[in-house]
C-alpha cells in the first residue's frame, strides 16, 4: 500500500511539473525550458525535478506529448459524436479554430516548436514531427470519410484538402499573433467555407 501511494504521489508530482512546464513553454518556447527554470516555477529543487525526468530533453518531450494529448482531447475527440463526413469535418475545423483562438493568446507548442527545431535532429524534433503527422493523418481520414459519404467530390484529394485547411490555420496564427491583422479569424472561417464550396458536390 505504501509503495502504491508513493508511486501515485510521484505521478501526481510529475504531472504537476509537466503542467507547469507546458504553460512556460507556451510563453517562451521549448528551447527556453530548463530544469532550473521549472524548479523555480514549481518551487522545487533542481534535483527534485531532475529525478522525475533525468534530462532537459526528456522534460521537453514530456511537454510535447502532453500538449498533443490535450490538443487531441479538446479538438478531435468531441467530433466523434458528429455525423461522419462533412458534419464531422466542420466540427473538427470549428474546434480547431477555438483552439487557435486560445493559442493566439497563450502560444502554440506546435508552431513555436516547428520554428525552433525545423533544422535540427533528435528526439524532441521527432516528438514534434510525429505529433503533427498523427494529427494531420486524423484530419485526412475525416476528409476521406466526407468523400466516401458523398459530401465532397470524388476527385477531392484528402492530402490536398488537408494541406489547404492547414494553410488557413498557419496563416491565421501568423496574421492574428504576429502582424495582428484585424478580422483574421473571420477571414479564416470564410476561407474554409470557400474551400468547401470548391470541393462540395
Amino acid at each position: 500500500m505504501t509503495t502504491s501511494k508513493s508511486a501515485s504521489k510521484a505521478e501526481q508530482t510529475k504531472a504537476a511539473i509537466v503542467d507547469a512546464a507546458l504553460r512556460l513553454a507556451s510563453q517562451i518556447g521549448l528551447e527556453g525550458l530548463s530544469i532550473g527554470a521549472i524548479a523555480e516555477v514549481t518551487q522545487m529543487s533542481k534535483s527534485g525535478v531532475f529525478a522525475h525526468f533525468g534530462s532537459r530533453e526528456e522534460l521537453q518531450i514530456s511537454v510535447v506529448r502532453e500538449y498533443f494529448l490535450r490538443f487531441e482531447r479538446d479538438v478531435f475527440m468531441p467530433t466523434l459524436t458528429a455525423e461522419r463526413g462533412l458534419p464531422r469535418l466542420r466540427a473538427l475545423f470549428a474546434n480547431w479554430m477555438v483552439q487557435v483562438a486560445h493559442e493566439i493568446q497563450s502560444g502554440c507548442i506546435f508552431i513555436s516548436g516547428a520554428v525552433e527545431f525545423d533544422d535540427r535532429t533528435g528526439p524532441v524534433r521527432d516528438a514534434l514531427e510525429q505529433s503533427m503527422k498523427t494529427w494531420l493523418a486524423a484530419v485526412r481520414r475525416c476528409v476521406a470519410m466526407a468523400v466516401e459519404a458523398g459530401h465532397l467530390i470524388k476527385t477531392a484529394d484528402p492530402k490536398q484538402v488537408v494541406f489547404e485547411i492547414h494553410g488557413l490555420i498557419l496563416a491565421l496564427h501568423y496574421e492574428a499573433k504576429f502582424i495582428k491583422s484585424p478580422r483574421s479569424v473571420e477571414r479564416a472561417k470564410v476561407g474554409f467555407e470557400n474551400l468547401l464550396t470548391h470541393y462540395k458536390i
